[in-house]
């Protein structure tokens, strides 16, 4: 009997190369063959992938970086990449491709749509990117990261979430300890982008709060190498216990211990806070593509689960004031706990590997 195989296509970011890994993983140990079809920037993050993982690397070329002549070039690289696949597929045809974003995506889901290949594409954020937009309408269904997610007319949306590391899913529905009057601890993330902000404004905020409140709380601050310095300065003139790094090893952990998660909105961290299930103030980066961390939030603020505030009207007034809402008032931060929760998609792998072996089984999704 031969061996299925499953191609995907994926590049650009950790964003789509993440979720892509989690998918490889879960198919290997199903059986599958598994091919990666990525460009030089994506395989960069090619280090986590199983080894068994077949690794090829194709033409692509984006709009977005470059002169006049790079970009006079992105078609024709496009096009090579696209035949290339072709060829490639023509002699170890896939039983199923699946893309997840980036422009690293164009030849081999380009080729699938070409050769009449059964496929879809999983999107991790609440607005399309622009590949995965553009093929929204040219595959059997768009597996979405969080929902409700923006969607062209005629695309079939199914709701998987997006997949989370195993550090988070030995942390799933953690038990919640609420606000008190003992040590609470809030955990502080602001992503690779944008953080700078959230260092501005955040240790002001929390500085704010009622002495109280202020007395117990433990912070675990995410901040730039740029800022970290002034940060933790900033802190411990105000006698706030606080650890400010630029990244923590073990955020699964931390998360799980605060009493609440102030953060960006990106599909990883609401996917991490959703399988955890935490209280969380939210503030969308401004410069997202389409506004897509706002959209990313929606699910959490219709369920009550989280307090979101535009950049554009983040200070530290207001953000204390919200942050003593939360841990001024147990209950309501335990009916967010619980919120949270109920929107979570710990599956979602398994959400994909299902959608992946029914495409194989030429099954209706």
């Amino acid at each position: 009997m031969t061996t299925p195989l499953l191609l995907i296509a994926a590049g650009g970011t950790g964003g789509h190369m993440f979720p892509a890994q989690a998918l490889a993983e879960a198919m290997l140990k199903q059986g599958w063959r598994v091919q990666l079809s990525t460009d030089a920037r994506g395989a960069r993050y090619t280090g986590g992938f199983p080894h068994t993982t077949e690794i090829t690397e194709v033409s692509s070329a984006t709009f977005a970086r470059g002169g006049i002549v790079a970009k006079a070039m992105v078609l024709p690289r496009i096009a090579a990449g696209v035949l290339g696949a072709m060829s490639q597929m023509r002699r170890d045809r896939p039983d199923v491709v699946v893309g997840f974003g980036g422009y690293p995506s164009i030849p081999a889901l380009g080729a699938a749509v070409l050769l009449g290949l059964p496929r879809m594409i999983h999107e991790q954020n609440g607005v399309l990117g622009r590949v995965n937009d553009l093929f929204a309408k040219r595959v059997a269904a768009v597996a979405c990261g969080v929902w409700p997610t923006v969607l062209p007319d005629g695309a079939n949306g199914v709701h998987v979430g997006n997949p989370v590391r195993a550090s988070v899913l030995a942390r799933a529905g953690a038990s919640y300890i609420a606000p008190g009057d003992y040590p609470m601890s809030i955990l502080v993330m602001g992503g690779s982008q944008g953080a700078r902000i959230l260092s501005e404004k955040v240790p002001g905020a929390i500085a704010a709060l009622p002495e109280a409140i202020r007395v117990n709380i433990r912070v675990s601050h995410q901040a730039r190498d740029e800022d970290a310095d002034r940060v933790a300065a900033f802190y411990a003139e105000y006698g706030i216990s606080a650890e400010v790094k630029p990244f923590f090893q073990d955020v699964p952990r931390r998360m799980s211990e605060a009493q609440l998660v102030i953060s960006r909105a990106g599909a990883s961290s609401i996917a991490d806070l959703t399988v955890i299930g935490r209280p969380s103030i939210l503030i969308p980066y401004a410069a997202a593509a389409g506004d897509h961390q706002t959209a990313n939030a929606r699910g959490l603020v219709e369920a009550g689960a989280c307090i979101l505030i535009p950049e554009s009207k983040l200070n530290a007034a207001s953000l204390s004031e919200q942050i003593s809402s939360v841990l001024s008032n147990p209950d309501a931060a335990q009916r967010m706990a619980q919120a949270a929760l109920s929107v979570g998609m710990p599956d979602a792998t398994n959400q994909l590997v299902l959608l992946v072996e029914k495409l194989a089984a030429k099954e209706t999704l």
